[in-house]
């Protein structure tokens, strides 16, 4: 198994930055795939952002060009880099990780960005 802990979300300004931070159980070395989901109210979750234990990282369209995500192999860590914020990506944002064919969550993070 593995529990996943997200953290950094919180109210932004359009415009604005923040930083999200995924802490893993267990070594993602081991974890096939982390990832960034976000769902908005009344909307599906969607993938944001995700990368491979071995390959090249991928994004949504909505968000090329102004997130980053990155992993920490030594402190078992996956960050989102959110820049440009938008309204529109105003969501909760969880972390997921790929590991033995299962599919994990964290319990997700609010991101609102308003004025």
């Amino acid at each position: 198994q593995v529990q996943l802990v997200e953290s950094g979300g919180g109210l932004v300004q359009p415009g604005g930055s923040l930083r999200l931070s995924c802490a893993a159980s267990r070594s993602i070395l081991s974890i096939n795939v982390m990832g960034w989901y976000r769902q908005a109210p009344g909307k599906q979750r969607e993938m944001v952002a995700y990368i491979p234990a071995g390959g090249s990282t991928n994004y949504a369209n909505s968000v090329k060009g102004r997130f980053t995500i990155s992993r920490d192999n030594a402190k078992n860590m996956v960050y989102l880099q959110m820049n440009s914020l938008k309204p529109e990506d105003t969501a909760v944002y969880y972390c997921k990780a790929n590991y033995l064919g299962f599919d994990y969550w964290g319990q997700g993070t609010q991101v609102t960005v308003s004025s």
